[in-house]
């Protein structure tokens, strides 16, 4: 039997503000930031909380917006709290922009869903997944890191790179921002994987792979299928299988050269000699899982989410190395974007380093239905759909129903229209009372109830 796996998203969203006559905003970062979370500070008391859907939303450093998804063993229900974040964001910049029309201000607010703003500053996407603790862990993370490297193939966000020299399209827009493969460090080194211990559960049984290399993808079946691949190696590791003998020369410029060229023909050295192109090493790694479920009978466990995106993973990578890109363009990510720039600057005759077609990209990350183009795009069948809208609305409010996170959800709604005090993080429930504080530390993240958060919410 398939063990089940917590997993959850990070992201991180830029910030950016103009004014409706065109003029230069004056707006500072952090003064943005301010208007965003007004809200947010007046009933939280902070710009760092967790919300009723189990999620967190906070103020990152550097006055980036995030929105850590809570606790999912569904895919289903991770790729619906990932859209709730954006529209629980969206709906805090309608407020603000309502506040500043009020004023007769001609600034507005835009959040845009991507990695790397126009001065080059990186903000990231990050992917969690629970494994069983064991002691080898560094060496199977290492055993993954070719997978990694070239994983951008299917679920690179696609990226317009300027260079002196002119400008070109890329895969990954986190690409050129990775300076390692394996570190403690997040922000120093930019790792592909970050091994900080921090599980977030019970320390004994559990370990936390933060993964910290994919893009922020708009395409819900690319969010999807990201998961969905990793989640597969990580029963194979956990089952004590073997992962292909492709370790890289050079990750960093593997990572580099794959992104650069778009034509999917960059080969990268090997360690022990030989080169592959990313496909051939997508395609060892994805045959070596298909044929390991097939004969462990996992594929019969599998939802019909899961089983989509499993076949998904072959199904790409055939369409890539044939160049039929077109049964892919609604589906990842970098082949919309590249489809939607491509159709524009053969109407326009232009170059990659049209202005216009910088705005365009931005259009395609701004999570607005009005000024972005997600909604149209999805809309026109253009982008696929894997979640309905009513359900991402659903989960703004409502957390998943088969993990933690229903508890943690459960009390923030209750402590909050009781107008009690109370501190929350990923383990701990914390009503505050002028004689102390009641506690209750939740190891198990796969736990859906909990006889002491009865009692407590009985409390409350």
């Amino acid at each position: 039997m398939i063990p089940k796996r917590v997993m959850g998203v990070e992201t991180e969203y830029g910030l950016t503000s103009a004014t409706t006559t065109g003029e230069p905003s004056i707006l500072t970062g952090e003064e943005a930031a301010q208007l965003l979370f007004r809200k947010v500070v007046e009933w939280g008391r902070s710009t760092n909380t967790f919300l009723s859907n189990g999620s967190r939303l906070y103020l990152d450093v550097g006055a980036h917006p995030e929105y850590a998804s809570a606790e999912c063993v569904s895919i289903d229900d991770l790729v619906a709290l990932d859209r709730a974040g954006d529209l629980i964001y969206q709906s805090m910049v309608d407020e603000a922009n309502a506040s500043l029309e009020e004023q007769s201000s001609t600034e507005r607010l835009h959040l845009i869903k991507n990695n790397v703003d126009s001065a080059g500053n990186s903000y990231g996407c990050h992917e969690n997944y629970l494994l069983r603790r064991r002691r080898d862990f560094r060496s199977r993370v290492d055993s993954l890191v070719p997978f990694f490297v070239t994983r951008q193939v299917l679920t690179g966000a696609g990226h317009i790179r300027r260079q002196p020299d002119g400008a070109s399209f890329e895969l990954s827009q986190r690409a050129d921002q990775m300076w390692d493969a394996i570190s403690s460090a997040s922000t120093r080194s930019r790792p592909i994987v970050n091994t900080r211990d921090e599980p977030h559960g019970d320390m004994e049984k559990y370990r936390r792979m933060h993964v910290i290399v994919g893009d922020t993808n708009m395409s819900q079946t690319t969010t999807a299928l990201k998961f969905a691949m990793t989640e597969m190696l990580l029963v194979l590791l956990e089952d004590g299988v073997i992962m292909p003998h492709l370790k890289l020369a050079d990750p960093m410029k593997a990572i580099r050269n794959i992104s650069h060229d778009i034509t999917l023909k960059t080969k990268v050295e090997l360690e022990e000699g030989g080169s592959r192109t990313a496909l051939e090493i997508q395609r060892e790694f994805a045959e070596l899982a298909h044929s390991h479920y097939d004969s462990h009978g996992y594929k019969s466990e599998l939802d019909a989410t899961r089983l989509m995106l499993a076949n998904l993973w072959l199904e790409g990578i055939d369409a890539l190395e044939k160049g039929e890109l077109e049964k892919l363009s609604t589906k990842l990510d970098w082949v919309a974007k590249l489809n939607l720039l491509d159709r524009y600057r053969t109407k326009a005759g232009t170059g990659w380093d049209d202005p216009r077609l910088a705005r365009l990209e931005l259009a395609y990350h701004d999570i607005s239905p009005t000024s972005g183009l997600f909604t149209t795009m999805t809309n026109q069948g253009l982008l696929d759909r894997l979640v309905t809208e009513e359900t991402a609305q659903h989960f703004t409010s409502n957390a998943p129903t088969t993990t933690r996170a229903a508890l943690r959800g459960r009390f923030v709604k209750a402590a909050t229209e009781a107008r009690r005090d109370y501190m929350v993080d990923w383990m701990n429930l914390r009503l505050l009372e002028a004689d102390g504080a009641r506690t209750v530390i939740l190891k198990d993240p796969f736990s859906p109830v909990d006889d002491r958060v009865d009692e407590l919410l009985e409390h409350v």
